[in-house]
């Protein structure tokens, strides 16, 4: 074999829009969208080809995302849109006083306390029972085939699994085992091209496609589950997972220049995004890269999060309504606030009058937009033995303060900030869109809309323009090839800028655009990432 490094592109290369029109998956590694583009060749859907792509995605990239995660989905079907809601909530037993008598001031990134109820594999049962066409058995196949007789790593997965490596070796604790038996057998991460296989991921994806996910809630994998927490002291039973149920809810929008953009509404953070594009759509844009431009945007992002930071958590905890924060007085109040100099973001008080992401789509008009998580790399490090589920650590997002909103309490959802994006309009789908990778979500979105909208990009110069991402106060952090003119000139206007050494906290981006009169389909991957539009 030649000797060279795979991560080592001294060159820029350049994608071109991908057409199809009998079916189209885009995610961020080849070999799960090409198995939920399999889906639609054998007879399936664009929801099978979802699921196929999904449950693939823990198997290739479990960096990223696994089968103890979460989802949420938006789905163009049967001529609207649909929201699955399929993050689960913290234990029944768990407490802020138990938490605080184990010596923490804030919530754990790793270990037991920061896992809640995992709600991924009954996503993938809820969408299948409701819209699929092929059995989960089918669907699931090709995931449970890479887990079982291995696949080569891709680039950009090998790097952050060396990063998460890095993390759990260094906890040095027995609860972190079964990780390293799983994910590090030969005492290292694999390398880019390097096969690697978990029989113990097979067994289990077999289970939830045979059982339609029972096994994991209320079977077998849940005794495993319960067994181990037991074990180590930890909050999550069997009880928690028998109790959890996926929740179909109504997508929240703003009319964006004559396009409905939607999202999931709280606990995600999608609302964030919508509350931008609010401030937004009343200024004006003659260009996208000017200076004027990047300001505005990142003065509404600034304004939209901490709103956002403040007031998501579990909506039935939520103290401000979705359409109070979405109202267009507030908007205007808070559009009021963007002046020529960065300002200082404060929430404000809207109730005086608060990952692993892919596209799907068929020659049918069915379009799916979904996105799965464990939170950071590898969630929270624990791993059932003979399982191959890594759990999330979705829980280190509570508060432990007991005034703030997001509070940790029993039975609660957390502030979530994996987020499915849609565009319509008048009444028909444009298509699926979404960026993962923690707070720049929503700030993706807002750069992803205005990308497509107000300057015209096509779907794959979209996703490769520069990206920049709001950190705090009035301090943003711009990627490597950010315009160095235009960073200059922010900081004139009192924004403190930061470089990036590289790409990595800037998302990893998918889309999907549907002409209604040809029923072609348009698709998009990110150049950050090992991606691939599969079509067809």
């Amino acid at each position: 074999m030649l000797n060279y490094d795979s991560l080592y592109n001294p060159y820029p290369a350049g994608r071109m829009v991908t057409y199809a029109r009998k079916g189209m998956v885009a995610t961020t590694q080849p070999l799960a969208a090409q198995a939920g583009l399999d889906m639609i060749k054998r007879g399936g859907n664009a929801i099978d080809a979802a699921i196929a792509a999904a449950a693939c995605l823990t198997v290739v990239e479990p960096n990223s995302n696994s089968i103890g995660g979460d989802s949420f989905a938006l789905v163009w079907a049967e001529g609207k849109l649909h929201g699955l809601n399929s993050s689960g909530p913290s234990p029944a037993s768990i407490s802020l006083d138990k938490v605080k008598a184990a010596g923490h001031s804030a919530m754990p990134a790793y270990g037991l306390l920061p896992v809640t109820v995992p709600g991924t594999p009954a996503a993938w049962a809820a969408l299948s029972e409701r819209f699929g066409r092929l059995s989960l058995t089918e669907v699931l196949r090709p995931a449970i085939e890479y887990a079982d007789n291995g696949f080569p790593v891709s680039p950009t997965i090998s790097k952050y699994w060396e990063h998460g490596y890095n993390n759990i070796g260094a906890l040095k604790s027995e609860l972190y085992d079964p990780w390293m038996k799983t994910f590090a057998l030969q005492g290292r991460a694999p390398f880019a091209g390097e096969i690697w296989r978990s029989s113990d991921h097979a067994r289990t994806l077999q289970s939830i496609a045979e059982t339609g996910a029972e096994s994991f809630y209320r079977g077998e994998l849940a005794e495993r589950i319960d067994a181990f927490f037991k074990k180590h002291e930890g909050f999550l039973t069997k009880e928690d997972l028998a109790a959890y149920k996926p929740e179909w809810v109504d997508p929240i929008h703003v009319n964006y220049r004559g396009y409905d953009v939607w999202e999931i509404p709280p606990n995600g953070q999608g609302l964030v995004a919508l509350i931008a594009l609010n401030i937004l759509k009343g200024m004006d844009f003659d260009a996208k890269d000017t200076v004027a431009t990047y300001h505005k945007q990142i003065e509404a992002v600034k304004l939209a999060y901490v709103d956002g930071l403040k007031y998501i958590t579990d909506p039935r905890k939520m103290k401000v309504s979705v359409d109070e924060l979405l109202s267009e007085d507030y908007a205007r109040e808070r559009r009021g606030l963007i002046g020529m100099k960065a300002l200082l973001p404060l929430a404000g008080e809207p109730f005086k009058g608060g990952t692993v992401y892919l596209a799907a789509a068929d020659g049918e008009g069915n379009m799916v937009s979904f996105i799965q998580s464990h939170s950071g790399d590898f969630g929270s490090g624990i791993v059932i033995p003979d399982t191959g589920i890594c759990m999330q650590n979705r829980g280190a997002s509570f508060s432990l303060d007991p005034e703030h909103h997001n509070v940790l309490e029993p039975r609660k959802k957390t502030y979530h900030t994996i987020i499915p994006g849609f565009i319509t309009k008048d009444g028909l789908p444009i298509g699926p869109f979404g960026v993962m990778c923690g707070s720049i979500q929503p700030q993706a979105h807002v750069q992803v809309v205005m990308n497509a909208i107000d300057f015209h990009l096509n779907p794959q110069a979209t996703l490769d323009a520069p990206r920049w991402r709001w950190l705090k106060e009035k301090t943003i952090e711009v990627e490597p090839q950010f315009p160095d003119h235009i960073a200059q000139a922010l900081a004139r206007k009192g924004h403190v800028v930061q470089r990036a050494l590289d790409s990595g906290m800037f998302g990893r981006g998918q889309i999907i655009w549907r002409d209604a009169a040809s029923g072609v389909l348009a698709g998009g991957t990110e150049s950050r990432a090992d991606g691939e539009v599969a079509a067809w």
